[in-house]
């Protein structure tokens, strides 16, 4: 039956699983038989208004997502508390001239009717279009590609990193800029949300207070996919996902929250906070949470080209040191508890599984995914005076340094930590030793500004080069916007990408400056 079939009525699972649905799909776990799936809406109001996504991309294969919502904010969407049938259709034209599958997939009221389609049986390094239907009414349609084949040798790859959108602070013109891109993949680099009450700037959030419960989080991820920008640019591209803290709680370090509260109560917010940005990111159903855990550090391969590590600093960190006085510092600066060999922002097993991955990827390129700034960050501007951020790779100085001497070690000169967090463009060389900000270099990183967090700058000037507290220092401009990149064997090219104003839903975008890094010579070069 194909999407343009008579779904106006109920349908049995036997009915989903003989017209391809989790069985072609494996997807869906059958545990209530007894029960049937509607397919038909009870009203007539427009069921996908938060739009159409995918993301995760494999040479075989892709996760597609949508959530049912006729009244997005409203308590469960404005859908009824039952299971509904839905069809979904993957083409490889944007007419659906030429399908390639198609299935059918339950939407349950306890995952707020949203929907992961783990499609696999697609070929490598391959363009897809995709859409759903609920009853008569048909979702946007996505556009989508699969990752190239493990052994393969693609000439590129071009991708855009994008971070902090807090929908109070601005309007989204960095997605309508970036939708309208020829990309293969956007990376999103946390705080898909905030959590706060946003009562002051351009919109409002919902609901108007921080958010704590299930409901609450629901809501609020409900009004940012609202945006029709934010849409058009999960519809154009896979995605490729992890978060930051705002998702649940700002700064928060595993159950540890400032100030404390009972560790139950924590445990129960984030289980609340995970499940939602599960249920409205486009992640495989295997990524669930499980109560307050969710397993979300994996690894993207782009053929030979490029290995995506994505790490996940807010789960599994000790919690941030306690600010010390300047005549408690090390020489280096910081705090001894910072350079404590015991606290990890990664946690052992995912510190493990980076170092491995890094040392057998043998891809041209080792990419952290990185939620928070990884190079050291000198903040005091007296030059007697050296201070760092505690939330920040440079809270955790042993963790960061045993992998910086992995690198060395290895000679592997090929590493690029993509960023955000920090709402400002910036290009960082990072230095073999955290004692000497001037010294050698042993990796590249790339800070993303925010698409809308904190607001317009009131200073938008560029400043190229570093100072004498931070020598490393290549570049930093604070506009609004997100990083495009073309990455090939031999060459990286990062072009910042700029808006005039987030008050503008269209305004303008430039590219405000464009560095490279050459292949086996770390540090970024200004073009």
């Amino acid at each position: 039956m194909g999407i343009t079939g008579n779904w106006d009525g109920r349908i049995s699972r036997r009915t989903l699983l003989r017209t391809g649905g989790s069985a072609a799909a494996g997807l869906v776990m059958f545990g209530r038989s007894a029960l049937a799936a509607r397919a038909a809406p009870p009203f007539a109001a427009e069921p996908f208004t938060l739009g159409v996504a995918s993301g995760d991309p494999t040479p075989d294969g892709i996760v597609l997502w949508t959530r049912l919502a006729p009244e997005p904010l409203a308590d469960g969407g404005g859908m009824p508390p039952e299971v509904y049938g839905m069809r979904y259709e993957l083409a490889a034209d944007d007419k659906f001239t030429r399908i390639v599958g198609r299935g059918g997939v339950e939407a349950l009221p306890e995952e707020v009717h949203t929907v992961h389609v783990d499609v696999r049986g697609l070929e490598p390094a391959t363009e897809y279009w995709y859409r759903f239907k609920w009853g008569t009414a048909v979702s946007p349609v996505g556009r989508t590609r699969t990752a190239p084949a493990a052994d393969a040798a693609p000439a590129a790859l071009d991708f855009a990193f994008v971070s902090c959108q807090a929908y109070s602070h601005g309007l989204y013109p960095a997605y309508a800029d970036l939708a309208r891109q020829d990309l293969e993949l956007v990376v999103h680099l946390g705080d898909y949300i905030y959590e706060g009450p946003g009562l002051t700037g351009v919109r409002r959030h919902e609901p108007a207070r921080e958010i704590k419960t299930l409901a609450d989080y629901r809501t609020r991820y409900a009004q940012y996919k609202t945006d029709g920008h934010l849409q058009a640019a999960h519809a154009a591209f896979p995605w490729l996902m992890t978060w930051d803290d705002h998702e649940f709680k700002n700064n928060y370090a595993d159950l540890d929250l400032d100030p404390n509260e009972p560790l139950d109560t924590v445990a129960e917010r984030r289980a609340a906070a995970y499940l939602a940005y599960w249920e409205h990111s486009p992640l495989s159903r295997s990524r669930k949470p499980v109560g307050k855990d969710m397993n979300l550090y994996r690894r993207l391969r782009w053929g030979g080209l490029t290995t995506f590590h994505v790490l996940d600093t807010r789960q599994h960190r000790a919690d941030q040191i306690d600010a010390c006085a300047a005549s408690e510092r090390d020489p280096s600066g910081y705090c001894p508890a910072a350079l404590d060999p015991s606290r990890s922002i990664l946690g052992a097993e995912q510190r493990d599984w980076l170092l491995d991955g890094l040392g057998t990827s043998g891809t041209a390129w080792n990419v952290l995914a990185n939620q928070v700034p990884f190079a050291p960050w000198e903040r005091d501007p007296s030059p007697d005076i050296r201070r760092f951020d505690r939330d920040q790779w440079d809270g955790y100085v042993a963790d960061r340094q045993l992998v910086l001497d992995f690198l060395a070690e290895r000679k592997l000169l090929n590493a690029i930590a993509i960023t955000g967090d920090s709402h400002i463009h910036s290009a960082r060389n990072v230095p073999r030793d955290f004692r000497a900000l001037d010294g050698p270099v042993i990796a590249t990183e790339f800070i993303g500004s925010a698409i809308s967090s904190d607001g317009d700058p009131a200073n938008p000037t560029s400043t190229f080069g570093g100072d004498a507290n931070n020598p490393h220092f290549q570049f930093t401009n604070r506009r609004k916007g997100y990083v495009k990149v073309l990455v090939e064997p031999s060459l990286w090219t990062n072009e910042f990408r700029v808006v005039e104003t987030i008050t503008d839903d269209e305004a303008p975008a430039w590219t405000e400056a464009t560095f490279v890094v050459p292949n086996g010579s770390p540090g970024a070069v200004r073009v």
